[in-house]
């Protein structure tokens, strides 16, 4: 393999730093991840969700070098965006049509027209929203707004999925679903989660306390290291 062959197929981060009014959010973090399903874990403020905005471009660094598939963040955002999709915790963030048909064809817009209608019925019913098309987004539950949001991510076909803490708001029949979804996509998935379960069935983790990486590996050990520290 190429060396820039590799480099489009990884997440490399070189003594990072991000700060808010003045205020450090990360600290050199440096970390290479390879593995095609990484949990991100830490407690509320340790940096998890700055790390994950910083893989698209959603925050830009202070300091250090980034690489994400092979582009810069900070000036490669447009062309990154194309690879990358995000998932927020909350899916009223990323739902920006009145339907879950007319959000669903806001990411289809570069298909011809006359496809999307069938692929719209073919992504909901793929999804569990089959005959809810014409429902009024504010009108479905909080997991079927979910998994709108996250069917209008995934319909563009990302080389690498970003979800940010996706099954904090559901109940647990819903978060299992959505987490079961996001282990079965073929993208890269960065997966920032409290759920430890759903962390352990990642291929990595990685573990971030007061804006700094304090271990990645093996996600058993990653969990039982987190647990210690909360002790």
């Amino acid at each position: 393999m190429r060396p820039e062959d590799a480099a489009a197929d990884v997440i490399e981060f070189e003594g990072v730093g991000v700060e808010a009014e003045g205020r450090p959010i990360l600290s050199d973090v440096s970390v290479r991840l390879a593995a095609r399903r990484t949990a991100v874990i830490g407690g509320n403020g340790s940096g998890k969700s700055t790390f994950a905005r910083l893989l698209n471009g959603l925050r830009l660094r202070n300091s250090g070098r980034i690489s994400v598939l092979g582009l810069d963040p900070a000036h490669e955002a447009d062309e990154l965006r194309r690879k990358v999709g995000f998932v927020f915790t909350n899916p009223e963030a990323q739902i920006l049509m009145p339907t879950a048909a007319e959000d669903l064809a806001l990411s289809l817009r570069g298909m011809p027209r006359h496809q999307i209608p069938a692929r719209i019925e073919e992504v909901l019913a793929e999804y569990a929203l089959a005959g809810l098309g014409d429902v009024p987004a504010s009108g479905l539950s909080g997991g079927q707004r979910q998994l709108l949001a996250l069917a209008s991510v995934l319909v563009t076909g990302p080389e690498l999925v970003v979800a940010d803490e996706p099954t904090t708001l559901l109940d647990l029949r819903n978060a299992r679903r959505i987490g079961d979804l996001l282990l079965a996509l073929e993208s890269r998935l960065v997966l920032v989660t409290h759920d430890l379960e759903l962390a352990a069935r990642c291929d990595e983790a990685l573990l971030f306390e007061d804006g700094r990486v304090r271990a990645q590996g093996d996600p058993a050990e990653v969990i039982g290291e987190y647990r210690v520290s909360c002790a």
